[in-house]
């Protein structure tokens, strides 16, 4: 089995799409304009492929990205920088396979170079007792609650404090190495020529 996390691409917009929309109730659906708005706004959007076929994907954005999502906004009304985890989905063939756990190590190495923070959120209604657990684990804390406008449902909003964030800050104040793996995320009619992590 060959895994490789790599930026999303113009081709894989269907495909991300599709695992979205067949997600479940924990994540909410989308159609493709919405899909194409958190593209050009997203700090971070990778994908996750599993011999050649589509096994999930992570979006987050910086705070200052053009996004209406009640819970980012809810952040950037407290936090001055950070980057927010807005989803991140497994297709159900490749759940239990650590691949989340994999999504998370990746976001957290692109956000600690960058930014003092990680925040998203998890459903408390329907609860989602997998993504809390998951979450607690991963060393995010409760820093509030909310019932979502226009959806009903109530969420955790989840914060982690990037301890490694200041030491880059201090000893890279003049700027980051020019590395593949520091660099921005391309828009996608360019992201075809980035390469991906292979594991």
């Amino acid at each position: 089995m060959t895994l490789t996390i790599r930026d999303v691409q113009t081709h894989d917009l269907d495909a991300v799409l599709a695992l979205n929309n067949a997600a479940g109730p924990t994540i909410l659906p989308l159609d493709m304009a919405q899909l194409r708005l958190l593209e050009r706004n997203a700090a971070y959007f990778r994908v996750a492929e599993i011999d050649g076929h589509a096994a999930g994907f992570l979006i987050a954005l910086r705070e200052d990205a053009d996004y209406a999502s009640p819970n980012f906004r809810w952040f950037r009304e407290r936090y001055p920088e950070f980057l927010y985890v807005d989803r991140i989905v497994i297709a159900r063939p490749y759940r239990g396979l650590g691949l989340g756990r994999i999504f998370y190590a990746d976001v957290t190495s692109f956000a600690e170079v960058r930014v003092p923070r990680l925040a998203c959120e998890v459903f408390l209604e329907p609860r989602d007792d997998v993504s809390v657990l998951f979450h607690g684990t991963w060393g995010f804390q409760e820093a509030g609650q909310q019932v979502m406008p226009g959806v009903g449902k109530r969420v955790s909003l989840l914060v982690k404090e990037l301890c490694s964030f200041a030491y880059v800050r201090d000893a890279y104040a003049k700027g980051l190495p020019k590395q593949p793996w520091l660099m921005e995320r391309a828009p996608v009619p360019q992201a075809a020529a980035r390469t991906g992590t292979t594991y």
